[in-house]
This record gives C-alpha cells, sequence and structure tokens, in this order.
C-alpha cells in the first residue's frame, strides 16, 4: 500500500516528538506494520544531519549530540530557543536537565580517585582493628577478673558475710 509523503512525516513525527508513543503502539493504532513505521524513521534520519535528531527520542541522543544542543541553545535569545526547541523536538525540561548532567559530570573530576579512597580506607580499618583487638584484651582481662573473684569467694567467704558468733552476737 503507497502512503503519502504527508502520512509518513506525521507519523515519524509521531514517533519522535515528546512523549512518542512505541512504534508497536502507533502501528497497531494507524494500522501500519510496527517495521514500516521503523523504516519511515530510519530514512528521515539519514536525509539530513540535523533531521538525524529529529528522528530520534530525545532520550535516545548521543551525549556528543546532547552537548552540542546544549551548547547551541547557550547561545540563543529566549525567542529563537523556543523556535529551535521545537525544530529540535526537544523540551525546555530536556535542555535543563542535560545541562544539569554535564555539570554532575564536571563535578566528578574533583573528587579523590580511587586510589586514594582505598588508602583512606585501609587506614581507618586498621584503626578500628587496633582499637578492636585493644578492647578484646580488656574484655579478657575483665572477665579474668570476675572468674577469680568468685573463686576467692567460693574459697575464703565473703569477708562482709555478717556470721554469727556462739552468742548470737556478730
Amino acid at each position: 500500500m503507497a502512503y503519502s509523503e504527508m502520512f509518513k512525516r506525521k507519523m515519524v513525527q509521531k514517533l519522535t516528538g515528546p512523549d512518542a508513543p512505541s512504534a508497536y503502539t502507533l502501528a497497531k493504532e494507524v494500522d501500519v506494520s510496527r517495521s514500516t513505521l521503523e523504516r519511515w524513521c530510519k530514512d528521515a534520519a539519514s536525509k539530513t544531519g540535523a533531521d538525524k535528531m529529529i528522528a530520534n527520542r530525545p532520550e535516545d541522543w548521543s551525549p556528543e549530540e546532547k552537548f552540542n544542543i546544549v551548547q547551541e541553545a547557550s547561545n540563543l535569545t529566549d525567542d529563537q530557543l523556543g523556535e529551535f526547541l521545537r525544530r529540535t523536538g526537544i523540551y525546555s525540561s530536556h535542555l535543563e536537565r542535560w545541562r544539569l548532567q554535564m555539570i554532575q559530570g564536571l563535578n566528578k573530576n574533583n573528587k579523590p580517585t580511587k586510589a586514594k579512597l582505598n588508602s583512606q580506607n585501609n587506614n581507618k580499618i586498621r584503626s578500628l582493628e587496633r582499637e578492636l583487638r585493644r578492647k578484646e584484651k580488656a574484655l579478657a582481662e575483665t572477665a579474668a577478673l570476675l572468674v577469680l573473684k568468685k573463686k576467692a569467694l567460693e574459697i575464703w567467704g565473703d569477708e562482709d558475710d555478717a556470721t554469727q558468733t556462739r552468742n548470737g552476737r556478730k
């Protein structure tokens, strides 16, 4: 079955626009095979470099494409930005999220390296192990003293014990 170019463009826009349905869902809705819809998207993407970004959903863009979009949008006025967002098929929320992701990516470089973190962790582990050994020794000593005290009490009895003398006095 032959479809008009206008119909093909409309389906490609639906598939690539914001909140786009899946190809499977749209295929059921318009009674066109999923593979045909995907082929139309692929053809639209191969026509020009700018159309390539329109043919994909913004979530599927490569980091390079996202970077280029953020960089290009940073130099535009509000009116130009609105037209740019419509032309590329993205929302300003996409643009802001990508900008924040780039900033976070740059901030990750300021964090300590794995080797530095490992050495800090190893030092902390050694310190905690030393403290644990010290406390285990103190606990063992206390347990030994309690055992000795108990044995001494069994042998000699409690000095504080109120024992009665023969006449019933202390």
